[in-house]
């Protein structure tokens, strides 16, 4: 049997949607950059740099913007189906997982303003360049998932995201134990926050995962609050049989 070549619209599709994965790639980019970029200027005081990432997040925001505004193009004029429609979602919801893990790498550029000149002891600045080492190879990881439409590395991240984790508890921990000893909590708190940012970072790439997922074989992750929601609520039958819902 002859296959037919794929149609105009078809072609057309999916030239459409390699370019939104290409920039997708680019934006990914600035966040593997970002991460270990603004720990070093954290780590070393570094105010210049870090004012010049915090001023480079509208560069960011602009190309989030353009991703999103393409991605809802292609929906309004290819109508995509199937698959294709869940590539365009999971695109559009990278996109916001992506730019919020920007915008925690800001959050970290900030506090970097904060805590000058604040000198870190060892411990911690230990554990702030194994956190930030973590969450970069949890992005890069996502991100490759993504491109190679890899379902089981894609599940393999949450697994993963257990040791930025563990790193974070030990981190807090730390922190607030120098916080207490140095007498002055107030670089402690706001160190404690930073180690967040991290810990968030970790949680966006699982995201991204969960994503690709959906894209790769249509899963969806089973959501606690909204199982228990739909093992509780009454079948719409079984209220009209009794009369209609008590008011």
């Amino acid at each position: 049997m002859i296959e037919e070549p794929p149609s105009e619209v078809r072609v057309q599709f999916r030239d459409e949607l390699d370019g939104v994965v290409r920039e997708i790639t680019r934006l990914a980019a600035h966040v593997t950059e970002a991460i270990p970029r603004g720990t070093q200027a954290l780590l070393d005081g570094d105010l210049q740099t870090a004012q010049a990432m915090i001023d480079h997040d509208d560069v960011i925001d602009d190309l989030s913007i353009e991703i999103e505004e393409r991605c809802y193009k292609i929906l309004t004029l290819q109508a995509p189906v199937a698959s294709d429609l869940r590539a365009i979602i999971a695109a559009i919801r990278l996109v916001a997982e992506i730019e919020r893990s920007a915008d925690l790498m800001v959050n970290v550029c900030k506090g970097t303003r904060r805590i000058y000149p604040t000198e870190l002891p060892p411990p911690v600045r230990g554990l702030l360049q194994q956190m930030s080492e973590q969450a970069t190879k949890l992005f890069t990881m996502c991100m490759d998932a993504y491109l190679e439409q890899d379902a089981s590395l894609a599940a393999a991240l949450d697994d993963i995201d257990d040791r930025l984790d563990d790193l974070h508890a030990d981190f807090i921990q730390t922190v607030l134990e120098w916080g207490s000893d140095e007498g002055d909590i107030q670089p402690a708190v706001q160190l404690a926050l930073i180690g967040r940012y991290y810990e968030r970072i970790g949680d966006h790439a699982v995201n991204i995962g969960e994503r690709v997922r959906y894209m790769v074989d249509g899963w969806l992750p089973e959501h606690a609050g909204s199982a228990r929601v739909h093992a509780t609520r009454p079948v719409w039958s079984d209220v009209e049989a009794a009369g209609g819902p008590d008011v």
